[in-house]
């Protein structure tokens, strides 16, 4: 059927036929993302104005081809014309803003209770001490009377049950409610509060077995501790994620998208430069990102004199350029490691300044922990996702 024997579709009809463009990252139409912009149409040609959330998006082909064959279906329409544009830094926080909830909405349910908030301990690399700080926040957290839930996601280089001197095998047993066994947790009593640990180093015979798994063992494991895991009452469950940007960090962005990351980085701007993946990591998860934490910061001698083995800056260059907060720069001092050794982390024994700056991001992620009810099966539970996840200042490889 020709264009003259065919009536012009209004704009609100060309807008829903866009609706059934889908950007491939997003996972939402390009309408409610609000990519779509002013439409116009005259001689059988519709010209559409899209917004991407950068100029040079390589989805760019893929969108255009679907807009055009969704368009070209109605049989007035001739040719489809598209005027590209960028979005502003408002409109990409917007973007970013509906693709978390969407996550959040489409996530499959997990054993951890609604309610919890979730932390994960990140870094780009290794060796910056993200376990110590790991074990340390949650003894902060259980201190302060609330329970806690730790999940030693470092499959491979297991090191929590160690640092909290907690040893012993994990065990299954029937659990109300549940056809199958459930792991029940390791309990640590630490003040008013409560630890409750899962480490595959529970699992193992002695912590010197290597666990030689790859990709897609890795990401069960982390399933069945979410799954098959009963957390029962949680305030937090708190991370510790292996290294990088792999496996793990995706599979748990996939099950647990509510997740906040915590960057772990030393003060040297090398680090920060690695340290800066697992922020890009966050963002194209749509995860947020709840600060950064500087470790190894410096050392302080018996004198008074301060050394910055580890060079300066670091933390906060990181926290500058993902826009968040810099939480804590925790020194370099003896008592931190020799404390992980015996099982009893600095913040529950020492005096130092360690203990205390790890006292004072405790006392500032529960201060940033809103009051909520357990809300599973209410469809309004993430309606605080106004807030923005972490916009990583960079120009290149962001989403459309």
């Amino acid at each position: 059927m020709s264009q003259r024997t065919s009536p012009a579709p209004t704009i609100e009809e060309v807008r829903n036929l866009l609706r059934a463009v889908i950007d491939p990252e997003l996972g939402d139409n390009i309408v409610d993302l609000g990519m779509a912009g002013d439409i116009t149409m005259a001689d059988g040609i519709v010209t559409i104005g899209v917004k991407l959330t950068i100029r040079g998006c390589p989805l760019r082909a893929q969108i255009q081809k679907d807009i055009r064959s969704r368009l070209e279906v109605h049989p007035w329409v001739q040719k489809v014309k598209i005027d590209w544009g960028e979005m502003t830094a408002d409109e990409r926080s917007a973007v970013m803003t509906r693709a978390r909830w969407n996550a959040r909405e489409n996530a499959t349910d997990t054993a951890v209770p609604t309610s919890a908030r979730v932390l994960a301990i990140a870094s780009g690399k290794g060796g910056v001490g993200k376990s110590s700080v790991t074990v340390n926040l949650a003894a902060a957290l259980a201190a302060a009377g609330k329970t806690v839930g730790v999940l030693d996601a470092d499959i491979w280089g297991f090191s929590i049950p160690r640092m909290l001197g907690m040893p012993d095998r994990l065990e299954a047993e029937r659990v109300e409610g549940s056809d199958k066994p459930k792991i029940i947790p390791n309990e640590r009593r630490v003040g008013n509060g409560l630890l409750k640990v899962v480490s595959t180093g529970m699992l193992v015979e002695d912590e010197g077995t290597a666990l030689m798994w790859r990709g897609l063992m890795l990401t069960k494991a982390v399933e069945q501790f979410l799954n098959d895991v009963h957390w029962g009452h949680l305030d937090y469950l708190v991370i510790d994620m292996p290294p990088g940007t792999g496996d793990v960090q995706m599979g748990l962005a996939r099950m647990l998208p509510r997740t906040d990351l915590l960057i772990v980085t030393t003060p040297a701007v090398s680090a920060q430069k690695v340290a800066i993946r697992a922020a890009d990591m966050a963002r194209r998860s749509f995860l947020r990102v709840a600060g950064v934490i500087e470790n190894m910061s410096a050392f302080e001698c018996e004198h008074g004199t301060s050394y910055a083995l580890f060079g300066t800056g670091g933390g906060q260059a990181l926290a500058d350029e993902i826009g968040v907060e810099l939480l804590g720069q925790v020194p370099i001092e003896p008592t931190v490691a020799a404390g992980s050794d015996a099982g009893e982390p600095v913040v529950l024994t020492g005096t130092g300044i360690a203990a205390q700056v790890f006292l004072q991001i405790a006392a500032s992620i529960i201060e940033d922990t809103p009051d909520v009810e357990d809300m599973a099966g209410c469809s309004a539970r993430d309606g605080d996702v106004a807030e923005v996840g972490v916009t990583v200042r960079r120009t290149q490889d962001r989403p459309a």
